[in-house]
């Protein structure tokens, strides 16, 4: 990586933080007029109930719910959604068979399903996961499918002349063509958990970070509302930059937005 790039990346996160900055002073500026700060908030405040919540340790054990649904949630998603869409794509027939089928569920607002699996799995976290997992299958789902169609017959017939099989297409052509539009697909699916997850939360549940901010509303404590949104945006997006840890080695082939500028 050159210097020049490395300054670059230091000059753009300056430019972040400065605009973050920003967006906290208009916040508190804001917050200064009473009949505001009812909708908004002030920023002081909710700083203060996040770390009463940590110090205190009310937050570990809803946090640590609300992580282990989102975590279940976005790995089953995941798997599941890479398993079909590398099916799918491989198989045109089943695919044209099952395709009004698989536009119909996308096409369903599937926080509606919420009280069926309610039903189905109860109130504790699978309930949640399952909500969750709708959100982020059809996500991966779509963008393996896409992926894998995509991938030029002109690759595949050389590989074929070479002796390819078909378990070394999947391996060394079609894994390799999806991967970066499975990890695209990652990155949208990590804010989708936790959509998912919360949802559930709100509509039924004792536990869980989606369940303190339902309390809070019941009060129209909008500090402690957005204590919640702070906690969860900050471990969504811990969440997305493990993604993009596991994602670096297995897309070194990729060009680095600098690199790619330079050619």
């Amino acid at each position: 990586m050159s210097k020049s790039f490395k300054q670059g990346r230091a000059y753009l996160r300056l430019w972040q933080l400065l605009l973050l900055a920003v967006l906290l002073a208009v916040w508190w500026y804001i917050s200064k007029n009473p009949k505001l700060a009812f909708f908004f908030g002030d920023p002081v405040q909710v700083c203060v109930h996040i770390w009463d919540w940590f110090v205190g340790g009310e937050i570990y054990v809803h946090l640590w719910v609300t992580l282990v649904e989102t975590l279940l949630s976005f790995v089953i998603g995941t798997v599941s959604g890479l398993g079909c869409g590398l099916w799918l794509g491989l198989a045109p027939r089943a695919a044209a068979i099952l395709d009004p089928y698989i536009k119909a569920a996308n096409s369903m607002p599937r926080v509606i399903l919420a009280p069926i699996f309610a039903m189905w799995f109860g109130l504790g976290i699978w309930s949640k996961v399952a909500l969750a997992v709708t959100l982020v299958f059809f996500i991966v789902f779509f963008n393996v499918y896409q992926g894998v169609r995509e991938v030029p017959a002109v690759l595949l017939d050389n590989a074929r002349m070479l002796g390819a099989n078909r378990k070394q297409l999947l391996r060394s052509v079609y894994l390799p063509s999806a991967t970066s539009w499975v990890f695209s697909s990652l990155h949208t699916s990590v804010g989708l958990a936790f959509v998912g997850t919360v949802v559930g939360e709100y509509l039924g549940s004792a536990q869980g970070v989606g369940y303190l901010i339902l309390q809070a509303e019941g009060t129209l404590d909008v500090n402690t509302v957005f204590a919640g949104i702070v906690v969860l945006t900050i471990f969504s997006l811990l969440l997305d930059y493990a993604v993009s840890l596991a994602e670096k080695p297995l897309m070194k082939w990729q060009p680095k937005a600098g690199e790619t500028e330079r050619l």
